[in-house]
């Protein structure tokens, strides 16, 4: 008993840890750039004054308290699909499988495809901004550095996404280790700051907070703006719940990054109180001028692994989009062989690399990066709650009038938040808007593009059923084996099967279409992940689940096929796709430019052979037009 209690301690310590080394690396970095943007930004900057400093320091710290510990850690995490969080989940437990076409349930897509867009926007900008603040402490060392700063900053993007194809794996045990350390700097520094001017802690009153609003409403909304910044990575604690399960992120926010995080933003404006000129850059000169040095390599390795943490996020969320349908097959590579949430995916790994890379060419600092930081994640934070509103009714039990009320202080607080970095849309928060546009454009069309190829294929299609039935009663010559049908439809005879015969004039002694379904939760155990149905005596219909986290495995899924008299040894099993030839047609049910983009994107999608793990030399592809 003591032992396994002892067991479980030592797991449950172990998952913290490393909860704090990926989880909170976005929002444990926001300290090198968020007060001093308030202060000092480009855009708007608040006056340094005693009664501004304070009222500052009371929103970030009513912020921390209200949105991450009170609405993520506290409310949100509820919202969990089998212990996963993040967007997609969340939009998957919103909506109502069985009523895909109603008007509320497009909505909801609509907002989950728009907010997994956005976390895309934030997984361009987090890196470039975070260590270009970063690698800007090296200007305080000596200015010489200066001229560097842009090509240093690339040269360590550039080898942070050389590494993503080792995976994480091999470093991960590093992280949580340096994030303690980081966020102990943070308290240690802070402290140092607010000795010297111990009336900060004053600022935990809200009345500062509120004061200041209404004293300068049109200061203060401007401000809400740079204020956001000390929470964003929010999303990531509920992004990441899956990996490390509730308890360990909760303990690690309550208990190391939250005190530290407020101890250091105290630090920082008791420090603007003796030393407004400070606000060049206020968390490294909290520093002793000895410490700098060290302080910014601290930083810079703090940055990569808040980088690590959101570009690990956005290969998941590429896997969820994609085992969900709402993008192309891509080359997905697993890089650890205990960890199946570990992959790597090269496509996006490059993609979001040269979008950085322009990002840091194009704005130069994390000054006018600040301009772009806000929009996409409060616009995240917005959706969060609306769909969350959605799942209380839905599975919860809560009427509409108490989940809107419950949800309603949190929603005119994004608001606040969202309308405030709308301003800053013109001086570079049109990025993560553009950004995103093209993402939603790429999901929507992938998924109408292929609900398109469906319902064409289906015009002239037979009945499975029927047809199944004349072929064993005779007629047509069989062979040894069995052959798999890869079908997206149960109901109809597939494309493949029809050439097959037209071109071999014979058929496999047992045949199976298989269906492979995508469901709405994270994982399916090997129990229920066949069904199977027989349509004749040789004949049948196998629907194989999945859950959206799943690694997609045919072969290895069918040694728990259990069919009487059928082998699906290696050897004795041939597999047959659909190969469509798309046309795009003007004046179809989708714009032609559309049609267009999602001919190219089908062109240059990953096999469904290398997709579902298929043996290549047991594949046989049959072709066929398709106009759109």
């Amino acid at each position: 008993m003591n032992k396994s209690n002892q067991v479980s301690h030592k797991q449950f310590a172990a998952l913290t840890l490393a909860a704090l080394g990926v989880v909170y690396g976005d929002i444990g970095t926001s300290p090198l750039y968020a007060l001093k943007e308030v202060f000092g930004g480009a855009h708007n900057p608040v006056p340094i004054a005693a009664d501004n400093i304070l009222g500052i320091l009371s929103l970030f710290f009513w912020s921390l308290m209200i949105v991450v510990t009170l609405k993520y850690v506290s409310f949100i995490m509820r919202a969990n699909n089998e212990g996963e969080g993040g967007i997609v989940a969340l939009m998957t437990l919103a909506t109502d499988r069985k009523d895909s076409n109603s008007l509320r349930n497009l909505f909801l897509v609509t907002l989950g495809l728009i907010g997994a867009a956005f976390f895309y926007g934030d997984g361009v900008i987090t890196p470039a901004i975070s260590v270009l603040s970063a690698v800007e402490g090296l200007e305080l060392i000596t200015p010489t550095f200066k001229p560097f700063i842009v090509p240093i900053s690339i040269a360590i993007i550039v080898g942070l996404f050389v590494f993503q194809r080792k995976g994480s794996a091999s470093v991960g045990a590093l992280f949580g280790p340096v994030m303690i350390v980081w966020f102990v700097v943070l308290a240690i520094l802070g402290v140092s700051g607010i000795a010297k001017h111990p009336e900060v802690l004053m600022a935990v009153n809200p009345l500062y907070g509120l004061t200041f609003l209404a004293s300068n409403p049109v200061l203060g909304f401007f401000a809400l703006g740079s204020v956001v910044l000390c929470i964003t990575g929010a999303e990531a604690l509920y992004a990441d719940m899956g990996h490390f399960g509730i308890k360990p992120i909760q303990i690690g926010w309550l208990y190391m990054v939250l005190p530290t995080l407020v101890i250091n933003y105290f630090g920082q404006g008791a420090l603007l109180l003796s030393n407004p000129a400070a606000i060049e850059n206020p968390f490294f000169l909290l520093a002793p001028e000895w410490a700098l040095t060290p302080l910014v390599v601290l930083a810079t390795i703090a940055t990569v692994i808040a980088s690590q943490a959101v570009i690990s996020g956005a290969f998941s969320m590429t896997k969820q989009a994609m085992s969900l349908g709402y993008t192309p097959r891509m080359e997905v590579l697993h890089t650890s062989e205990d960890e199946i949430g570990q992959i790597y995916v090269p496509a996006i790994n490059w993609f979001l690399m040269v979008s950085i890379i322009l990002l840091i060419l194009g704005f130069q600092s994390s000054s006018n990066l600040a301009a772009a930081y806000g929009i996409a994640v409060t616009g995240t934070m917005f959706i969060t709650n609306i769909l969350a509103i959605s799942v209380a009714t839905r599975l919860w039990g809560w009427s509409p009038l108490r989940a809107f009320l419950g949800a309603l202080p949190f929603l005119l607080i994004d608001g606040c938040f969202f309308t405030a970095n709308s301003l800053k849309i013109p001086d570079g928060g049109w990025f993560p808007l553009v950004f995103g546009l093209v993402i939603f454009i790429i999901f929507s069309t992938w998924k109408r593009g292929r609900d398109l190829v469906r319902i064409r294929m289906s015009d002239d299609a037979m009945e499975l059923k029927e047809f199944s039935k004349s072929l064993d009663e005779g007629g047509i010559d069989r062979v040894e084996g069995t052959a798999i049908f890869l079908v997206s439809d149960s109901t109809y005879v597939p494309q493949a099967l029809l050439h097959s015969l037209k071109h071999y004039k014979v058929i496999h002694k047992h045949v199976v279409f298989l269906n492979v379904q995508l469901d709405t939760v994270p994982y399916v155990s090997n129990e229920s992940r066949i069904e199977i149905k027989q349509l004749s005596s040789t004949f049948w219909n196998v629907n194989m689940h999945f859950g959206f986290k799943d690694d997609i495995n045919i072969p290895d899924a069918l040694k728990h096929c259990k069919i009487p008299g059928v082998s699906f040894e290696l050897m004795d099993t041939s597999y047959f796709l659909g190969r469509e030839t798309l046309i795009p047609k003007i004046k179809s049910d989708m714009a032609y430019w559309r049609e267009l983009l999602f001919v190219f994107m089908y062109r240059n999608s990953d096999s469904a052979t290398s997709f579902y793990r298929l043996p290549s030399n047991r594949v046989v592809e049959l072709g066929s037009q398709v106009v759109l």
